[in-house]
């Protein structure tokens, strides 16, 4: 089973298409399922039409708190000036059955295979940040699976134990930046854990613009994360002609 791994999209339907089409193409080898962690729409211009792309491929859906606030379940108290207007905006503009869809997405963890789990957060809370070793050593000992796929920071990479070694996992691409895609290996054998973020397909905050995702492959008991260039410019102009905040549109073409 291999099973396309995606979170964060926050509206991106142009970095959404482009993670499709390289992990349909024979680089990317395909998939037999697709696990989507939240934070499906907020800050991007086409909720609605990434919802259209995603609903009927995904296998698991687990909420993000934008989901959320965005589906109008919870408040945007907490969220900053630029966040909250997102999210009004997006609220607004979702049409109403895909705005109750996203009100039915249920909270994480989800347990997607036999080795699994997805969230959107910390496996121990929807909300929490996985930022650090700190953040990490908790939920590793907790989760009820040997691997745990999270997002909400907008980093990929992740966290792993086996017995007494503890290690952070990054990946490193030759060309950060480039305008090609690339991909990175990590192997996840029986008997280690892991908490494994994908990276945000539609908002990366790593320095690396490209959209991000990952490939698990439970057979080969492997996780490869890939990056892709997208068509950052056209999403921009989605953003500016829906008069979102103008940060929001910036800060795509630097990965912040």
């Amino acid at each position: 089973m291999r099973a396309l791994v995606v979170s964060d999209i926050h509206g991106n339907l142009h970095a959404l298409e482009a993670v499709l089409a390289v992990a349909r193409s024979p680089a990317g080898g395909g998939f037999d399922q697709l696990w989507n962690l939240g934070d499906i729409v907020g800050y991007g211009a086409r909720p609605n039409e990434v919802i259209d792309v995603l609903r009927p491929l995904a296998t698991i859906n687990v909420r993000g708190n934008h989901d959320r606030v965005c589906s109008g379940l919870s408040s945007s108290q907490g969220f900053n000036p630029i966040a909250a207007e997102a999210a009004a905006w997006t609220r607004l503009h979702l049409r109403p059955n895909n705005r109750e869809w996203l009100r039915a997405i249920p909270m994480g963890p989800i347990r997607a295979s036999a080795r699994a789990m997805c969230a959107h957060g910390s496996p121990l809370h929807e909300d929490q940040y996985i930022a650090s070793m700190r953040d990490a050593w908790t939920p590793l000992q907790r989760m009820e699976t040997e691997i745990t796929f999270f997002g909400h920071t907008h980093v990929q990479g992740g966290f792993s134990q086996r017995e007494h070694e503890w290690a952070e996992d990054h990946p490193v691409y030759a060309g950060r930046n480039s305008d090609r895609t690339e991909h990175f290996m990590l192997d996840v054998p029986a008997g280690s854990r892991h908490l494994i973020n994908p990276g945000a397909v539609g908002q990366p905050r790593d320095g690396d613009w490209r959209a991000a995702f990952a490939i698990y492959d439970e057979a080969l008991e492997q996780v490869t994360f890939l990056r892709t260039p997208y068509d950052v410019a056209a999403a921009q102009v989605a953003i500016r002609a829906a008069h979102l905040p103008e940060r929001l549109a910036a800060r795509l073409s630097l990965g912040r």
